[in-house]
Protein backbone atom coordinates (compact mmCIF):
# COMPACT_ATOMS: atom_id res chain seq x y z
CA UNK A 1 0.00 0.00 0.00
CA UNK A 2 1.38 3.51 -1.09
CA UNK A 3 1.98 6.26 1.94
CA UNK A 4 -1.10 8.51 0.25
CA UNK A 5 -3.68 5.66 0.79
CA UNK A 6 -2.75 5.56 4.52
CA UNK A 7 -1.40 9.51 5.76
CA UNK A 8 -3.83 11.77 7.35
CA UNK A 9 -4.42 14.63 4.31
CA UNK A 10 -6.37 17.40 6.10
CA UNK A 11 -3.48 18.81 8.09
CA UNK A 12 -2.76 22.58 9.78
CA UNK A 13 0.39 24.57 9.74
CA UNK A 14 1.25 27.28 10.74
CA UNK A 15 3.86 29.91 10.06
CA UNK A 16 6.73 30.61 12.07
CA UNK A 17 6.54 34.05 12.98
CA UNK A 18 3.34 33.05 15.14
CA UNK A 19 3.57 32.81 18.61
CA UNK A 20 4.33 29.38 20.80
CA UNK A 21 0.78 30.34 22.34
CA UNK A 22 -1.31 30.11 19.11
CA UNK A 23 0.84 26.86 18.10
CA UNK A 24 -0.37 25.17 21.67
CA UNK A 25 -3.95 26.65 21.09
CA UNK A 26 -3.94 24.89 17.53
CA UNK A 27 -2.69 21.82 18.86
CA UNK A 28 -4.77 21.89 21.47
CA UNK A 29 -7.79 22.46 19.50
CA UNK A 30 -6.23 19.97 16.72
CA UNK A 31 -5.97 17.10 19.31
CA UNK A 32 -2.22 16.74 17.98
CA UNK A 33 1.07 17.58 19.52
CA UNK A 34 2.62 18.37 16.11
CA UNK A 35 2.33 20.79 13.67
CA UNK A 36 4.55 21.63 10.27
CA UNK A 37 5.93 25.19 10.04
CA UNK A 38 5.46 27.27 6.81
CA UNK A 39 6.94 30.80 6.06
CA UNK A 40 4.75 33.55 6.60
CA UNK A 41 2.98 33.23 2.75
CA UNK A 42 2.54 29.53 3.56
CA UNK A 43 3.78 28.31 0.34
CA UNK A 44 6.94 26.63 1.57
CA UNK A 45 7.66 24.31 4.25
CA UNK A 46 10.55 25.68 6.93
CA UNK A 47 10.00 23.21 9.74
CA UNK A 48 8.10 21.27 12.32
CA UNK A 49 7.27 22.23 15.64
CA UNK A 50 5.88 19.61 18.40
CA UNK A 51 4.83 20.28 22.19
CA UNK A 52 7.64 18.85 22.99
CA UNK A 53 10.28 21.45 20.98
CA UNK A 54 7.83 24.22 22.91
CA UNK A 55 8.50 22.94 26.26
CA UNK A 56 11.85 22.56 26.05
CA UNK A 57 13.16 25.32 23.56
CA UNK A 58 10.63 28.28 24.95
CA UNK A 59 9.38 27.16 28.79
CA UNK A 60 12.26 25.92 30.26
CA UNK A 61 14.42 28.22 28.91
CA UNK A 62 12.17 31.17 30.59
CA UNK A 63 10.46 32.41 27.79
CA UNK A 64 7.07 34.65 27.21
CA UNK A 65 5.17 32.04 24.82
CA UNK A 66 3.19 34.50 24.03
CA UNK A 67 6.09 36.65 22.99
CA UNK A 68 7.96 33.80 21.57
CA UNK A 69 7.78 33.09 17.90
CA UNK A 70 7.49 29.11 16.72
CA UNK A 71 10.53 29.74 14.55
CA UNK A 72 12.57 29.98 18.04
CA UNK A 73 10.95 26.53 18.85
CA UNK A 74 11.02 24.39 15.85
CA UNK A 75 13.14 22.46 14.62
CA UNK A 76 14.30 22.65 11.03
CA UNK A 77 15.27 19.33 10.01
CA UNK A 78 12.04 18.05 8.59
CA UNK A 79 12.41 14.04 8.42
CA UNK A 80 9.99 13.43 5.52
CA UNK A 81 9.12 10.80 3.19
CA UNK A 82 7.15 10.67 -0.29
CA UNK A 83 3.07 10.05 -1.19
CA UNK A 84 3.91 7.43 -3.41
CA UNK A 85 6.14 5.49 -1.10
CA UNK A 86 5.58 2.03 0.24
CA UNK A 87 3.98 2.14 4.09
CA UNK A 88 6.91 -0.20 4.92
CA UNK A 89 9.51 1.98 3.58
CA UNK A 90 7.77 4.69 5.92
CA UNK A 91 7.82 2.41 9.02
CA UNK A 92 11.59 1.77 8.08
CA UNK A 93 12.17 5.15 7.77
CA UNK A 94 10.42 6.10 11.17
CA UNK A 95 12.60 3.03 13.01
CA UNK A 96 15.88 4.36 11.46
CA UNK A 97 15.28 8.21 12.57
CA UNK A 98 13.77 7.16 16.04
CA UNK A 99 10.61 9.22 15.10
CA UNK A 100 6.61 8.23 15.22
CA UNK A 101 6.06 10.03 12.29
CA UNK A 102 7.30 11.26 9.34
CA UNK A 103 5.81 14.80 6.78
CA UNK A 104 4.84 13.49 3.40
CA UNK A 105 5.62 15.39 0.79
CA UNK A 106 4.01 15.19 -3.22
CA UNK A 107 6.98 14.34 -4.77
CA UNK A 108 10.77 14.96 -5.15
CA UNK A 109 10.49 17.29 -7.92
CA UNK A 110 8.11 19.66 -6.43
CA UNK A 111 8.02 18.87 -2.76
CA UNK A 112 4.92 20.35 -1.85
CA UNK A 113 3.51 19.30 1.49
CA UNK A 114 0.90 16.33 1.10
CA UNK A 115 -0.05 14.89 5.23
CA UNK A 116 1.61 13.39 7.83
CA UNK A 117 1.75 9.52 8.06
CA UNK A 118 2.19 8.07 11.87
CA UNK A 119 3.24 4.47 13.24
CA UNK A 120 -0.79 4.71 14.24
CA UNK A 121 -1.48 5.37 10.39
CA UNK A 122 0.33 2.12 9.48
CA UNK A 123 -0.94 0.18 11.82
CA UNK A 124 -4.76 1.20 11.17
CA UNK A 125 -3.80 0.19 6.99
CA UNK A 126 -3.18 -3.15 7.43
CA UNK A 127 1.01 -3.34 7.80
CA UNK A 128 0.64 -3.95 11.72
CA UNK A 129 3.80 -6.37 11.98
CA UNK A 130 5.62 -3.07 10.10
CA UNK A 131 4.07 -0.62 12.17
CA UNK A 132 4.99 -2.97 15.25
CA UNK A 133 8.98 -3.26 14.64
CA UNK A 134 9.02 0.15 13.91
CA UNK A 135 7.10 0.97 17.39
CA UNK A 136 9.44 -1.30 19.17
CA UNK A 137 12.68 -0.24 17.61
CA UNK A 138 11.29 3.37 18.86
CA UNK A 139 10.84 2.98 22.29
CA UNK A 140 14.07 0.65 22.68
CA UNK A 141 16.57 3.69 21.48
CA UNK A 142 14.55 5.93 24.13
Amino acid sequence: MKIADAMTKSIDTITGGSSITDAARKMRDMGTGFLPVTDAHQERLIGVTTDRDMVIRCLAEGKDPSHTPVQQAMSEKVLYCFANDELDAAAQSMADQQVYRLVVLDSPESKRLSGIITVGDIRRHGDEAAAERAAERIADAA
